[in-house]
């Protein structure tokens, strides 16, 4: 999969952890149209630091990111390593250091090894000649298990995504790591506008955990290589691609077996429809009962009821389905509750409530809750 025209990468291993690629690097030919989205987290790390304001005039030409290394919770030497890092890629690239934007993802609280960065930076070509998306994908790797990728055309133009995510996935505002590129010539403010929107409705639906990491960053750049296309056609390639790479994290979660969908829909609003369906994914009971094809709706209907007010909902006007299958407040015999056992037990299940409450919908994605889990992050540092 070729990233978009005007971009090219570099891929490398600078010995942050084990033999696997921890350092990548992306530049366009020129200045590009960019937006970016970041954690809310008040310990956000100095790679959002940087990034953000980097990104506030909504041009950029280069982005890297450093795996395996979340460098958060480090201090004024984690933001002096940042900054050093940061400008080490622009004057081998021959940027303005305001040029570049750096993401960063893995352990918290550990300093970046400095030593093997500089090296990895001096090795850094001035006119990096590869074009792979899937290295870049892979690069960005820390616990996932499959690289993560999509892409789409917007007329002439394509929007090529790559992201990373498995665990501590509750984005807000931002998301994990993901990083877009598209070739169409779209200007800045309108791309700031339309990732917003885009974002908004694939990566802030989706959740492992409900927790929010130090470092989640959401990039766009547009290289303008193609020319000019319909604004609608690029939003909805946009789209396409963070809804495709939004699944692809969700059924990677750390330790899962199953992707979670949750529709809500008749509801008062859109804020109260995504806080149903956010509140049904994150439920660890309902994960668990998921995960153990165990169709006990109470724990949908459990979860409906925490997340709304006594005069919200009128509980009798609720409908509640597993796939197409009815379970509340219509019965269920034996056998429907085998065959809705047998549905679960598929490698995706679909959670349909419907509120009666107005015209509003909201859908989310998550994943079940397995002892994998539990071992991956009991084990994480160690």
């Amino acid at each position: 999969m070729p990233l978009p025209d005007g971009f090219r990468c570099h891929v490398a291993n600078v010995g942050i952890k084990d033999d696997t690629d921890d350092f990548v690097v992306v530049v366009a030919d020129r200045p590009c149209a960019a937006a970016g989205l970041f954690t809310r987290s008040s310990f956000a790390g100095p790679s959002v630091l940087v990034s953000r304001r980097n990104v506030a005039d909504h041009r950029a030409q280069a982005v890297v990111v450093i795996s395996k290394n979340a460098n958060v919770a480090t201090g004024p030497e984690g933001l002096a390593n940042a900054e050093e890092v940061v400008a080490g890629v622009a004057a081998r690239l021959g940027l303005d250091a305001t040029d570049v934007l750096i993401a960063s993802t893995g352990v918290i609280g550990r300093q970046y090894p400095m030593d093997r960065v500089r090296s990895g930076l001096a090795a850094l070509p001035a006119h990096p000649a590869g074009t792979d998306a899937r290295a870049v994908a892979t690069g960005i790797m820390t616990t996932d298990t499959v690289m993560k990728t999509a892409e789409a055309s917007a007329g002439v133009a394509r929007v090529v995504g790559v992201a990373k995510g498995v665990g501590m996935i509750e984005p807000d505002m931002a998301t994990l790591i993901t990083l877009l590129f598209t070739d169409a010539d779209v200007a800045p403010d309108a791309l700031d506008a339309m990732f917003r929107r885009v974002i908004d409705r694939t990566f802030n639906c989706v959740s492992v955990d409900t927790d929010t990491s130090t470092s989640d960053t959401a990039i766009v750049l547009a290289s303008g290589a193609a020319g000019a296309v319909d604004a609608a056609a690029l939003e909805a390639a946009l789209f396409d691609v963070a809804l495709s790479l939004t699944k692809q994290v969700a059924r990677d979660g750390e330790g899962a077996e199953t992707l979670i969908e949750v529709h809500v829909d008749r509801a008062a609003d859109p804020v109260q429809a995504k806080r149903v369906a956010k509140a049904i994914v994150n439920s660890p009971l309902v994960k668990t009962a998921i995960h153990g094809a165990d169709p006990n709706w109470g724990r949908i209907a459990m979860a409906v009821g925490k997340s709304t007010g006594a005069d919200e909902v009128d509980q009798s006007q609720v409908v509640i389905r597993f796939g197409d299958q009815e379970v509340y407040p219509a019965s269920v015999d034996e056998s429907g509750l085998e065959r809705l056992s047998a549905y679960m037990r598929g490698d995706e299940v679909r959670i349909h409530v419907s509120l009666s409450a107005g015209d509003a919908s909201a859908t989310v994605w998550g994943c079940d809750l397995t002892d994998g889990y539990v071992r991956i992050n009991a084990d994480y540092t160690t």
